[in-house]
């Protein structure tokens, strides 16, 4: 809960996306949305583990969802702090939340996969 206020926090900072990504740099937006699904990551794996440890066995659409859910609450923040990017780069945003969700509950996803037969068989 404390990382995902203090990384919420961080969003709605002006000051610290400039200090992380100073928009003096071409690929500025590049690196912020990479910082974005890293900390969306984290906040999913700490997701991940307290479901865990609640018992909760399935995991990965809570996780998905949950942190998709989670970057949406930053864009109305955003918004409400006076941002404007358009619904386009929100939904985008949005987007990079799921995946963050997605790569902290990777590891389940690809252990559900069948294992394949080999095409030759000796």
């Amino acid at each position: 809960m404390l990382a995902g206020g203090l990384l919420y926090a961080a969003a709605l900072s002006q000051s610290f996306y400039e200090l992380t990504s100073p928009s003096y740099l071409s690929w500025h937006v590049l690196l912020r949305k990479a910082y974005s699904v890293a900390a969306f990551a984290t906040v999913g794996y700490l997701l991940r583990r307290s479901l865990a440890e609640h018992g909760r066995s399935r995991v990965v659409l809570p996780c998905v969802a949950g942190v998709a859910l989670y970057s949406a609450l930053i864009e109305a923040g955003q918004f409400l702090a006076g941002s404007r990017e358009g619904l386009a780069w929100n939904a985008f945003d949005v987007a990079c939340g799921a995946l963050g969700g997605l790569i902290a509950v990777a590891d389940r996803l690809l252990a559900r996969r069948p294992k394949r037969e080999p095409l030759v068989k000796t």
